[in-house]
């Protein structure tokens, strides 16, 4: 795996892989696995918008909603532009998950050297995630989410990707960028699937 691995590195220099999964499809887990492995820096739009949420005492995201294409723009495109992160590759867990948004997050990562090479779809099933959700609750294990607060806000946020976010993931497979993984397998399974496709990806474009 490590050769494989270091292909990616080559491959990717300082752009950035993209995430996206429904809910509790572990895209923030292998995102983080990821950017570990490829020397990146890991950036979700879910952490940084309950960050600002709590910073600003706002709430847009509590009924499962995703939240106003300006206020995304506002608070998640700057972390590109970071000169803390200017060396680094990133790998970004679900950035731009609103029909539409997915051209200016393309446009702003290539301009800040960070440009998109990949968008990883973690595939399972809107009944497993359910199954993930509700082990989830019973473990206590997702802290004091609002967004994640019962099961029809949950529903919501499964609503929100089909209606707003599958949009986009045809947008990067006309782009020829999509990459579909098993995300209905072990950990480790998923994270082997990402390393060998990624590896193919930067195969082909060498």
């Amino acid at each position: 795996m490590e050769e494989k691995i270091s292909k990616i590195k080559t491959w990717l220099d300082t752009g950035s892989i993209n995430i996206f999964g429904l809910p509790m499809s572990g895209k923030d887990t292998q995102g983080v696995r990821l950017a570990e492995a490829l020397n990146a820096k890991f950036l979700s739009s879910g952490m940084i918008i309950r960050a600002m949420e709590s910073e600003t005492k706002q709430n847009y995201s509590e009924h499962g909603e995703l939240i106003p294409t300006n206020i995304f723009y506002e608070w998640v495109l700057p972390y590109f532009e970071r000169r803390d992160l200017f060396e680094y590759p990133l790998i970004l867990s679900s950035i731009g998950r609103w029909s539409g948004e997915e051209n200016q997050v393309i446009s702003i990562a290539a301009g800040a050297g960070h440009e998109i090479k990949a968008a990883i779809i973690l595939d399972i099933s809107e009944t497993e995630v359910e199954n993930r959700f509700n082990a989830a609750k019973t473990l206590n294990d997702r802290g004091d989410r609002s967004d994640d607060k019962d099961l029809d806000t949950f529903k919501t946020r499964l609503k929100e990707f089909r209606e707003k976010t599958l949009p986009v993931l045809q947008h990067y497979q006309t782009l020829n960028l999509l990459i579909r993984v098993n995300g209905n397998q072990p950990r480790d399974a998923v994270f082997a699937e990402i390393i060998e496709k990624l590896y193919q990806k930067a195969s082909e474009n060498n």
